[in-house]
């Protein structure tokens, strides 16, 4: 089994699809370390997942060296099966969440998939327990020379028809992760992967549910009780900042919940986002424009002695821009390097 890296200090990454290309341009950019995904035209299709059902450990060991072949590190992948429900009768659609009896087989294949990543070398898998991917209004609002922002009305989405899923209470919802965490973190234990739990990222008021699934995740207090389910170097959070942001009322929240996660070591990567708004009514903004300071939440990072990535997230659009949004991303490699440079000088 190969010896998976560790990172020092703090660096700008990257994260989705990418094929060629997109590793090229990534590393041209200044970025160091990807949570990259094969396209589907590679010889390595599916890494084992849709022969078997889980990854493969020879496939990611290519996967990986031909993404260190652009000059980069591969330092995540998405765990697969996931747990999150998308929608029932999808390939995606996960019994954890449904609790139904087929859990145990694909809990089974979920360590299968951690087995294979540590053998790789890739020190962290991504995962989470949502009730959908991620929740937006429709459309998109209009920023700066008219860039356009994602963004959430909390009045525009909360009468959605009930999920497929449903209903799923809030006993039901922990239940259920505690079920597979307590059966997945000794095994990312014994393979030395790290389990980093994106948020779900659906802000909701307290006590209301959202079509139906309580988003238990999307909250700092449900996330605090997250860690405390198994306590382990091996259990802690994809702090996804933009999802933290998204609950929070003012700005000091946000930098408080890096704290609390970054002295406990529970952040193993961050989704380093900004929005304009906060709980219930926000928009997805460039790194620079939004309402959290992001050199003061850097200056956090640093304090708790957080080594890792800092990733773009949720990038605005130009109608200028390719539909990757290269243009865009470059101002966010270079925006967030310029930052943690600044940061690191200061005595």
């Amino acid at each position: 089994m190969r010896e998976a890296f560790t990172i020092k200090g703090m660096h700008v990454g990257e994260q989705g699809i990418m094929d060629d290309e997109v590793l090229t341009f990534c590393r041209q950019m200044g970025v160091e370390y990807v949570k990259a995904s094969p396209p589907v035209k590679r010889e390595v299709k599916g890494l084992g997942i849709e022969e078997k059902g889980y990854y493969n450990a020879d496939s990611l060991a290519e996967w990986r060296e031909h993404v260190e072949s652009f000059g980069l590190k591969l330092i995540m992948m998405q765990l697969m099966p996931s747990p999150s429900i998308v929608e029932i009768g999808k390939r995606r659609g996960m019994s954890i969440m449904l609790g139904t009896p087929q859990r145990d087989r694909d809990i089974e294949r979920m360590c299968k998939s951690i087995e294979a990543v540590g053998k790789a070398g890739i020190p962290i898998l991504e995962w989470g327990f949502g009730p959908t991917s991620w929740v937006r209004s429709i459309g998109r609002t209009t920023g700066r020379g008219g860039i356009k922002y994602e963004y959430l009305n909390w009045d525009e989405i909360k009468d959605a028809p009930p999920h497929p899923a449903g209903p799923i209470s809030t006993e039901d919802a922990w239940e259920r992760i505690e079920y597979v965490v307590e059966r997945v973190i000794p095994v990312a234990e014994e393979y030395k992967v790290k389990m980093a739990c994106h948020p779900n990222d659906i802000p909701v008021p307290l006590g209301i549910s959202y079509r139906g699934v309580e988003a238990v995740l999307s909250n700092v207090e449900g996330l605090k009780r997250f860690i405390d389910l198994y306590p382990s170097d091996y259990n802690g959070l994809a702090f996804c900042q933009g999802c933290v942001s998204e609950v929070s009322t003012n700005p000091e929240q946000v930098y408080e919940a890096i704290r609390y996660f970054g002295e406990r070591k529970k952040i193993f990567w961050v989704d380093f986002r900004n929005v304009r708004g906060g709980f219930l009514k926000f928009e997805e903004t460039f790194p620079d424009e939004g309402d959290i300071d992001m050199i003061k939440a850097i200056r956090t990072y640093k304090e708790v002695g957080y080594n890792g990535v800092l990733a773009p997230d949720h990038i605005p659009h130009s109608y200028l821009d390719t539909s990757w949004g290269h243009r865009a991303r470059t101002f966010c490699y270079g925006y967030i390097k310029a930052a943690i440079q600044a940061v690191e000088s200061e005595e």
